[in-house]
Parts: structure tokens; sequence; C-alpha cells
């Protein structure tokens, strides 16, 4: 039997796990300043909530599927945002919530880069929004990136201008979703081979329409939520770009749309826009932890103590408890001092207590810095206190 992880998923350990949770905490944190509610789902439901209205998209095209002893068709949830349909129902609005957890994609891995069909997702949603609360998230992406030291910009459109300029065009409306799904593959592919797919739709042209001054968009009458959304994010002291050839590959946002770059990295590192959660404008945003915590420098600031008991357990139990109720991160070793100290060094333990016969007996510890390797005796009150 094997005990390898199936191509596309892995597990976390170590460091790695603790600036994820490091990630995660900042996450949490600032959701909740913005007054954001937690919320948590099943991770199975029903194949036909999953897939929902939009069976076209390429991330349900992905969806895992499997069946239960009642052979009824469930499906993995690739995304939150489908669950908001029974979240939302009844509640008070604006309805406010984040999540973070697992989302599945059966998709082929990309080799050598950070793609996997297991992977977590950190979502904000507002249900019944104008265009403040778009403002507002922006603001909430600011502040978390600037938490982590990620530089980035926010690029951001409007499907409402997108379809003013399609219909400019003569797209029929149900070739639209396609036209758009196409020009949002502009930063991925060549801007030939995306004229090539819109010719099979005859909507080459359209390309013309998007290559021009932002000042040629004044004539369609959605510019004006342009123009809205960057008065609202100025107030919130956020810098947004406006990008027309933006249009995300979902086809249910009916409005604003949003995409988070970092310069050197090909890939979106958050995305979302608005669209109607039944029956009432939301909008929302998603980050992708994993790539979140590839980027970050963020390490957690939570000092580790390890306790060494030289055949002195009771006390060094106890010393450790004390410390714990303070909130402390504190581990035992049991005997054997310089296999303690080897497992200080691989965690990256900062400080360590020696509890022996002779410690115990003159009611000092010795407490040592492991960065510095500095030492020094302290009474129990007094290392209680200090550490």
């Amino acid at each position: 039997m094997t005990t390898e992880t199936i191509k596309g998923f892995k597990d976390f350990t170590g460091e790695e796990a603790e600036k994820r949770s490091e990630v995660r905490k900042i996450l949490v944190e600032t959701f909740e300043k913005y007054g954001f509610s937690p919320a948590e789902t099943p991770v199975i439901e029903s194949e036909e909530l999953v897939r929902g209205e939009n069976k076209e998209d390429e991330a349900v095209s992905d969806v895992y599927t499997l069946k239960d002893k009642g052979n009824r068709k469930l499906a993995l949830r690739y995304e939150f945002t489908f669950q908001l349909k029974r979240l939302a129902k009844n509640k008070k609005l604006p309805f406010k919530r984040y999540q973070i957890g697992e989302v599945f994609r059966d998709e082929p891995t990309t080799s050598g880069k950070e793609r996997f069909r297991q992977f977590t997702q950190c979502d904000v949603d507002v249900v019944g929004s104008s265009v403040k609360d778009e403002a507002e998230i922006l603001a909430l992406v600011k502040e978390v990136f600037d938490k982590l030291g990620i530089k980035f910009e926010i690029y951001f459109n409007n499907r409402k201008l997108l379809n003013e300029i399609l219909d400019q065009y003569g797209i029929e409306d149900k070739t639209k979703p396609y036209v758009l799904r196409e020009i949002d593959k502009l930063d991925k592919l060549a801007e030939s081979e995306v004229r090539n797919n819109l010719k099979t739709m005859k909507a080459e042209n359209v390309l013309k329409a998007l290559n021009v001054k932002e000042s040629s968009f004044k004539i369609f009458k959605s510019y004006e939520e342009i123009l809205e959304l960057k008065k609202y994010a100025k107030m919130f002291g956020v810098n947004i770009k406006f990008l027309p050839t933006l249009a995300r590959g979902l086809s249910y946002y009916n409005g604003s749309v949003f995409e988070l770059k970092v310069k050197g990295v090909n890939e979106s590192i958050g995305a979302g826009g608005s669209y109607e959660v039944n029956g009432i404008q939301s909008t929302g945003i998603s980050f992708g932890l994993d790539r979140l915590a590839s980027l970050t420098k963020v390490k957690s600031d939570k000092e580790k103590i390890l306790v060494i008991s030289i055949e002195q357990n009771k006390k060094a139990i106890s010393i450790a408890q004390k410390l714990r109720k303070q909130g402390k991160s504190v581990e035992i070793f049991y005997n054997k001092v310089s296999k303690a100290l080897d497992y200080a060094n691989s965690k990256g333990i900062s400080k360590v207590i020696f509890v022996g016969r002779d410690e115990v007996k003159k009611g000092k510890f010795k407490i040592r810095d492991m960065k510095s390797g500095r030492e020094k005796l302290k009474k129990e009150k007094e290392l209680l206190k200090s550490v």
C-alpha cells in the first residue's frame, strides 16, 4: 500500500503549515474587522446545486462528481458562491459572510507550478450590495495584502460596459458569454490567438473597441459605474486600474469584476465581482490561500519555549503549565539534553528552560536563548514574568 498523496494533492507540515496558519489568521482578523461573519458549508453537495445554472463555465466542467450508496449524484464543491443561495435565505440584508476552506477541481495539474486539485479558498461576499460595498471590499483587499507585504495591483472592469460594447457590434446574447470568455484570455494567450478564436464567432472587431483610450468609453452609459467605483475606492484610499479587456470567465457576473495581480506572477492571486444571489445584487472576492502563502514572507511572531526535564518531571510540568496559562506555546522534553537541543533547533524554538536537580534545589532555572546562545539564571517568579 502506497502512502504517497494522489497527484494534485499535498500535505502541509512544519514551517509551511505554520506560515499558512499565520496567513489564515491575518485573513480572519481583517475579514471580521470589516464586519464579515464566518460560515462553514459541506464539502459535498448535490451535483445539480454545484453545477447551478452556469453549466458551460470552464470551472464547472472541472467539478469532481461522485455517487453515494443511495446512487445519488453528488459533487465536491469547486467554490463557495453557489452555497450562498442557501445561506442567504431569509437573512437580514446586507448579509456579509466570509469562508475559508477546501475546494476541488478535477483538472490537469500544471507541472512546475503551484496548481492543485485541492486548494484552500478564502471568500468574502456581501449579499445586498452597492458600489460602496464593492469599494469597501477592495479596501479590505488592500489591507490584507499590505499586512502580508505583497505588492499588487487591483484591476477592474464592468460586465455591463462589455455587454454594451458587444451590442454595438451586434453580438447575439447567446454568443456573448463565449466572446467574453475569449476576451478574458488576453492575459494568457497572444492577441492574435484570441483574435482567431473570436473570428469563429464573428467578433474579432471587438478587440479594436477595447484597445482605445479610457476617455473613449464615455459614450457608453455603463462607464458611469466605472467612474462611481473609482470615486468610492479613492474615498477608501485604494488605487484601482481600469482594464477594459478584463472579463472574468464565470458567466454569472453582471456588474463590476476585479482581478488582483502581482508582478512576475502570470495568474491572478485573487478575483471577484458582482452577481445575483436569489435575485439580490451581491458582490464578493476570493483569494487562494496557497498562492498567498507562496508569495508572503510573514512568519508567526509567537515565541516557542521548550522546557527540558532532567529527571525533574513534576517541576518541569508545573513550570510548563504555568507558562501555558499565560498563553505561551510550550513543549516539554524529558531527559537527553543533547537530543532536546537538537529538537529545539529543528523546530525553531527560541528559548529553552533547563529543569534539573541543581536548578530545583537552588530555586533558579537556566534559560538559554537559542539564537544568541546566551544563558541566564532566574528564580521561578522572574522566569514566569520574563519568558
